[in-house]
């Protein structure tokens, strides 16, 4: 999941409302008026596909941030996706106490958008406990790396020609977008969460 595309946004310590948990690094909130999906900064946590991991890193997540939670978005940046980049704060910083409890992997591309020490003796910590993903010795298959083995699984080897692409933009909406998913055009989930051009919910 490629994070760090346009420069930081300005608002800070933001206050929101928590509506759903999509996987163990994203949810969605109401901050004012506005619907927004926040990808939480500097950690990485397990694909839905990689059962039961991606599973339990979600149930572990809503069990810390219940529908209808406010918090406090600490907000670094925004993604390629649209998705507003933040740390997550209820009762302390959720996104370290997901490392802490080893259901999810400290993002090492992108720590410099938090305090980079904190997440990685938690990540280590976690890791001698064998919490989460390190029940397995020396953990789970990180999910940049499990990402990156599903694009080169699908990528095409024929011709440049083929089956109509779609962008975005062009199907219009959310349900559309994942009707086209489910018909094959995996290209439309980006970040390899199973949902397709999630910018369509803002």
């Amino acid at each position: 999941m490629a994070l760090l595309v346009t420069p930081a946004c300005t608002a800070q310590g933001i206050q929101a409302t928590v509506l759903s948990v999509g996987d163990g690094d994203t949810i969605r909130v109401l901050q004012g008026k506005q619907r927004l999906t926040v990808r939480l900064a500097c950690i990485d946590a397990p694909e839905m596909a990689q059962a039961p991991h991606g599973a339990n890193s979600r149930n572990a997540l809503q069990s810390r941030l219940p529908v209808g939670r406010v918090v406090q978005l600490n907000v670094k940046t925004r993604d390629r996706y649209g998705r507003t980049v933040a740390e997550v704060i209820s009762s302390g910083n959720i996104n370290l106490a997901m490392v802490a409890s080893g259901q999810a992997f400290a993002y090492r591309q992108y720590l410099g958008n938090c305090k980079a020490s904190d997440f990685l003796e938690a990540e280590s910590k976690a890791g001698l406990r064998g919490l989460g993903v390190w029940q397995l010795s020396g953990g789970i298959l990180r999910p940049w790396d499990f990402r990156r083995a599903k694009r080169a699984a699908r990528a095409p080897a024929g011709s440049p020609s083929g089956p109509r692409r779609y962008d975005c933009q062009e199907i219009g909406s959310h349900q559309r977008a994942q009707e086209l998913l489910r018909q094959g055009h995996s290209y439309l989930d980006g970040n390899g969460d199973g949902e397709a051009c999630e910018q369509l919910l803002r």
